[in-house]
């Protein structure tokens, strides 16, 4: 997307920015069968590691918090836990774009995997320890959420200049 008037830029772009978590965490608690719900993609998580990698500037370690506390009082799980897994999602993301030179298609969806592999993970220890429940289902959303990424790569890069 070119902005029109440079000044404007930064304005335009967190206000896009706003907007896709907006949509991100409608798509998160819009109702579905059971049967679809197991395979509902991490969305929330997908625009986060969207703009970690391609807007580091404007979405950091804070902002994983805080879209980590609001995906856990809309998803009505303890406050925390997912807040906890972006923050350490959110770090790992940034060291790795540390190394990598040239953030292609490729290369961002094997980071952004990754990120959501830990995340899902990190779940799974904390609702075990926490709740002491595993809820195996989520892999299909994990698979889900990695097939679709993609989309959302795409969807979102055109914002990105």
């Amino acid at each position: 997307m070119s902005y029109p008037d440079s000044e404007n830029a930064p304005v335009l772009l967190i206000a896009t920015i706003i907007l896709s978590f907006v949509v991100a965490s409608s798509l998160n608690v819009y109702p579905l069968s059971p049967s679809m719900a197991t395979l509902r993609p991490m969305v929330m998580m997908m625009v986060l590691t969207f703009w970690l990698l391609f807007q580091p500037r404007y979405v950091g370690v804070f902002t994983a918090f805080t879209i980590g506390l609001i995906a856990d009082l809309l998803m009505d799980t303890h406050l925390g836990q997912q807040a906890f897994a972006a923050v350490i999602v959110a770090f790992l993301i940034k060291i790795t774009s540390i190394y990598v030179r040239q953030l292609n298609t490729l290369s961002a969806w094997l980071i952004a995997s990754s990120g959501l592999v830990v995340f899902q993970l990190i779940l799974w220890i904390l609702q075990m320890f926490i709740q002491n429940v595993f809820i195996g289902q989520s892999a299909l959303s994990l698979l889900m959420s990695i097939l679709s990424w993609p989309l959302v790569l795409f969807t979102l890069r055109k914002f990105v200049r």
